[in-house]
Formats: C-alpha cells, structure tokens, sequence
C-alpha cells in the first residue's frame, strides 16, 4: 500500500521531535504561512464543525439545539474554503482541518488562512501528527492544565515543516490515496462486526423472551410489542426492577478526584468502543455526574439511535457516566447481567426508539422508560441459566468482533505511522503515480472517523463545555 524509501539526502532540522530533514526542506513559523482570519456578520454561510478525525465538515443543522443558534450566526467567524480552522482547546487532540466550502465556525474556533507556498490539507496532516499534537500542548496557554487554549498568537509562533510547494501537492495526494484504501478496510470491517452483532442480538433475543425450554406454555403479556412470553414469567414496569440513576457526583466532590468518563461516543450496544477518558472532577463537563457500580446497566436517554447500551461488568469506584445515560440498578430478584442483556434486546430498544421525541437528535424521558413492561423468569437461578446459555452460543461471536476491532485498531496505527513518515520527510513519496485502484472518493474518506467520535451532547454543539 505504501512506497518505503527515504530521501537521499537530510541536514539537521533544529526541532526536538524532528530532528532531520531532506535537503530542500525549511522550517518556519506558522506566521509566515498562514494569516489570522477574523471575520463575523455572514449569517447566510452553513455553519461547520471540526472533528477530531475527519477534520472540518457541513454541520447537520436539524436538531432544535443548534437551531437556535441559528440567531447567534452573526457571531460565528467565516471560513473560506481552504482555511484551516482548529477548536482551541482540542487540537492537541486533532480538531483541526481545512474547510471543504465557505462556512462559519464557532466564535471558540481559530481561523487561519494559507498563503501560496502551504498546500492547507498537507498542514492538516501534519498538524495531527502525534509529535505534532505534543508541540501544540507546549504552546497552548490557560489557568487549568486540562483546558488550555491555543490561540492566534501562539499557533503562528510555532515552528512547522515546509517542503516545496510541489511536495506538498505529491504529499496529499499520495496520502489520500491511501486514506481511500484504508477507509474501504475500515467500512468493510465494519459491516462484518454488524453482522456479527446482529447475530448475537438474534441469540439474546430468543432466550429473553422465550427462555431456555421450548415446551413451555405461554401466555399473552397484554402488551402488543412485548407479544407471548412463558407462562410463569412476571410482567412489570421496568421501575418495579430496578432503581434508576441512584448515584450521582454532588457539587462538593473534591475538584482532584480523578475518574473515568463514560460518554455516549464510548458506548455501542452491548459493548464500549473505546476506553473512557481519564478526567479530574475540576475540569469535567458539567454532564458527568453518573456514578457505576458493577452490576448496573446504562441506556442513553439521548440520541437513541445509536442504541448506546452497557453491562458495567467490572468492579470500579472511578466510573462516572454522562447525565445522557439512565443507570438501572437491578432491585432484589434481577440477577444483573439478565438485566443488561434484556436492555439490549431488540423489543426494548425498539420501544425506546418508537418512544422517543425529535428527529435528528431523539430523547426519551426516564420517567417514560420506567413505564416500559418487562418479563422476567421469577427466579434467579432461572435467570443465571439464561445469562450461561446466551455466553455459550455468542462466544464466538464475541471473538470475532473482538479479532475484527483489533484489525481496525491496528490498520489506524499503521495510517498514524505512514501519514507521520510521509509529511516529516522520512519517506520520499515524489515519484508515486496514483494506479487504478487509487480512487480517492471524499464521501467513503468518512469511514475514517470513529463511528461515534463527534458525539457529544447537546450542550457542547459549539465545542465549548
């Protein structure tokens, strides 16, 4: 996929985090090229959001939060196609891209222009680089460590690499053409772990509505979605099983106590996707106020689409889960993992979905979820015999998913190193052709994001917390 020659010749850079360059190469200052664009009163430009993989992009304007900033539109800085513009405060975790149209970004946002000799997507490369990342952190300036800002005046001091112009045009589009390959890997792996949770969801759903004895009687549940369940199972509300959202951080926490923060970006159904960031009391979102405990399960009340669903398996007294969640707490006679899997099973997450209020961005109150019926076996050991059969048949199942997101994990290390190696010179990318199979289409390039990594809740639509 890649070429792997150096160039012939380097001299000395000057910089820690790259110490040699190919001859011909300069270094500068951001200042020398890129300028500061401050510019409000273009309420009729989309309105553009920054995200920590795919760069800058159109924002989806649908939802009734970010209508109403529709109102503040002539506060937002304008971004002409080209710019670069980056979150100040999450740079340093790759918030940063070129604009692809004339747009608005949030006040909260830097917006810089290129001039001739910086190709703004090669910068956009390289800005994301890990070594890169570091350096921002060194200049970014703020009260409180965790949310330091990088403003105009410290970008355009830092020292960045400069090929010739002509490299940086071979440069990305030597890159895109692998990020095109790599994101078909990416999408192909992805439609197998659907596929694969599909079939573990058909697995738990069978044995938590039907059981484990198929020559039970059944009995009508008297609820339309719900259907037939086994004769002896008990039917109630969902708040007659379990207590909701017990645990919560009070204002008094003390400001260092350190936790890892589960958002709804880190939860797919059944599963965490990636590992909850690691955060201090003081300069945690206001939203971070769940406490979990082993043995609860929480559902996302917000954005439920994304069927964002977790079996805390583990035992933990530093997990805090977003205020985007309900956390049920299994009462006496609910064997807690049994619970998980009926949160997940398709009839309830699709009465949750049915139940839910907005288009773009769906909610659902927790007092409506409580209402829900669900039909338990009345014993525990019952309950228990069901958890051991569902992890028998879905094993498998679960290797596999765990194999196919350990090969997307690694395809993404291989695409930091190469996008690394490539726009710091230490791989000579001039004389590449693109073949026939490097067919660089922007819409496929999003596979490239995490699947859930630009979700946030709604009081952060403008970056800010």
């Amino acid at each position: 996929m890649a070429v792997a020659s150096a160039y012939p010749n380097y001299r000395a850079s000057g910089l820690p985090w790259v110490p040699l360059l190919p001859e011909g190469w300069q270094v500068l200052r951001n200042g020398r090229l890129f300028g500061h664009r401050v510019e409000t009163g273009f309420p009729d430009l989309p309105i553009l959001e920054v995200s920590l993989r795919t760069g800058v992009r159109v924002r989806d304007m649908e939802n009734l939060k970010r209508k109403q900033v529709m109102s503040q539109k002539e506060k937002y800085k304008r971004a002409a196609k080209g710019d670069i513009a980056y979150n100040m405060m999450r740079m340093w975790q790759g918030a940063v891209g070129p604009a692809p149209v004339d747009g608005l970004v949030s006040p909260a946002y830097v917006v810089v222009k290129p001039y001739d000799e910086a190709n703004s997507s090669y910068y956009s490369y390289l800005f994301r680089t890990a070594a890169y990342m570091q350096e921002v952190n060194k200049f970014s300036r703020g009260i409180v460590a965790d949310r330091n800002r990088l403003y105009w005046e410290s970008f355009k001091q830092m020292p960045s690499l400069v090929p010739p112009r002509p490299e940086q045009d071979q440069i990305v589009a030597y890159l895109r053409s692998q990020d095109a390959h790599i994101a078909r890997f990416i999408k192909t792996k992805r439609d197998l772990i659907k596929l694969l949770t599909e079939q573990k969801l058909r697995i738990i759903d069978h044995a938590v509505t039907r059981g484990l004895d198929s020559s039970v009687a059944l009995k009508a549940s008297g609820i339309e979605w719900l259907g037939e369940v086994p004769e002896h199972w008990e039917v109630r509300p969902l708040k007659r099983w379990v207590l909701l959202n017990t645990r919560t951080l009070g204002q008094k926490t003390s400001p260092d106590f350190e936790f890892r923060y589960v958002d709804i970006g880190s939860v797919q159904t059944g599963r965490l996707v990636k590992e909850p960031e690691r955060i201090r009391f003081e300069t945690a979102p206001s939203r971070a106020r769940r406490v979990l405990r082993r043995g609860d399960t929480i559902i996302s009340t917000v954005r439920t689409y994304l069927k964002a669903i977790w079996y805390v398996s583990e035992d933990a007294d530093d997990l805090i889960a977003s205020t985007g969640f309900a956390v049920l707490t299994p009462g006496s006679g609910v064997e807690p993992e049994y619970l998980g899997y009926v949160i997940q099973s398709s009839p309830f997450v699709n009465r949750v979905t049915a139940n839910s209020i907005g288009i773009a961005y769906p909610a659902i109150a927790e007092t409506v979820l409580g209402r829900f019926p669900v039909a338990l076996p009345p014993t525990v050991d019952e309950q228990q015999a069901i958890v051991a059969r569902i992890k028998m048949e879905s094993a498998p199942l679960d290797d596999a998913i765990t194999r196919t997101e350990d090969e997307i994990k690694l395809i993404r290390e291989y695409r930091d190193r190469l996008i690394a190696d490539v726009v710091t010179g230490q791989v000579d990318v001039r004389s590449w052709q693109p073949g026939k199979d490097d067919v660089v289409d922007d819409a496929a390039l999003a596979a490239l994001g995490d699947e859930h990594e630009d979700v946030t809740e709604e009081e952060d639509v403008d970056g800010e917390d």
